[in-house]
């Protein structure tokens, strides 16, 4: 059967400002994103059915229709009838190394390699606005995880702004295997929290949500100025988040204690990165946080940023 390999990388996000609330209930978002190279692959496989199958070597990975990567499938079959009425359904294989539940759009990425795979095996033709189109109808992260590289997201993270690619910044990223966050908690309980600070108005939302394109965190990306970005590093969320999770704490202030440039939690978490100014570096600091955190439950990972998305692996 005809098939497709496809590595799915894992995004940090190197800025992270809630600007207020929009009217279908998110939140008016600005961030700069970042794909690493910490990532999954997916095979997508035509299987001569008018099935959908979705297997992964993590068993905390759902295999049923709960599963992104099943919906994306789902979604293709629905916006496309014809060719998968030509073509047949698809198996969907994960190979996972991005953690699960970390805040670093593993589904989402995983979903994103899905459509890639579809609209190759399908011989569609989708450009890539039209990737990233579908994607938003399933998740906020979907369409930066098609693209990749660096990018500014606003909205509720689907309106993307690309920056010139980002890559050979050399970071460390940790996460507790048993730990997650709600991301609809973080959102809910900072909304509690700050919401007497949002905009009352669509010209100061608006507004505040262009300023991130000159932003000091954008000029400092386009320098490649690994210190600056880590000067620039912001997360709106860490204010509830680490409060209430104070391994999230301890392993962010290891990171810094141990000597990366900088330290921030990724998205609404649990997962951590640390900055660093090269492949030694990284592993220096990586040994000296194990030696802080001696804990099994934390992994640690040495991985660096990438300028792109979804990409070929090998042909199947």
């Amino acid at each position: 059967m005809q098939g497709y390999s496809l590595v799915a990388p894992a995004k940090i996000n190197l800025y992270l400002e809630i600007i207020g609330a929009r009217d279908d209930g998110y939140h008016e978002l600005a961030m700069v994103m970042q794909s690493i190279d910490l990532a999954d692959q997916v095979d997508v496989v035509a299987n001569g059915s008018e099935n959908i199958r979705v297997q992964c070597d993590n068993l905390e990975v759902p295999g049923d229709k709960t599963n992104l990567a099943y919906r994306a499938a789902e979604l293709m079959a629905k916006q496309f009838p014809e060719q998968f009425s030509k073509f047949g359904g698809v198996d969907i294989k994960i190979y996972k190394r991005i953690p699960v539940a970390a805040g670093l759009a593993g589904g989402s990425t995983n979903a994103a390699a899905v459509l890639v795979g579809i609209d190759l095996l399908w011989k569609l033709g989708l450009t890539k606005v039209e990737i990233e189109d579908l994607g938003a109808t399933l998740g906020s992260d979907i369409p930066f995880c098609v693209a990749g590289g660096t990018a500014i997201a606003t909205g509720r993270g689907e309106q993307l702004s690309e920056i010139l690619g980002l890559d050979n910044i050399y970071i460390v990223l940790g996460k507790h295997r048993s730990l997650s966050v709600s991301t609809p908690w973080a959102y809910k309980t900072y909304r509690a929290m700050y919401g007497n600070t949002y905009p009352q108005d669509t010209e100061t939302l608006t507004a505040r949500t262009s300023s991130v394109h000159s932003a000091p965190m954008i000029k400092a990306i386009v320098h490649k100025d690994a210190r600056e970005i880590s000067q620039q590093l912001h997360n709106d969320l860490e204010k509830v988040v680490l409060p209430e999770f104070p391994k999230v704490l301890e392993l962010r202030e290891a990171l810094t204690s141990s000597g990366a440039l900088g330290a921030m939690m990724s998205g609404s978490g649990p997962s951590v990165f640390g900055i660093c100014e090269s492949l030694e570096h990284a592993e220096s600091v990586k040994q000296k946080v194990r030696a802080t955190i001696p804990d099994q439950d934390l992994e640690l990972f040495t991985t660096q940023t990438i300028p792109q998305g979804i990409h070929m692996s090998d042909f199947t």
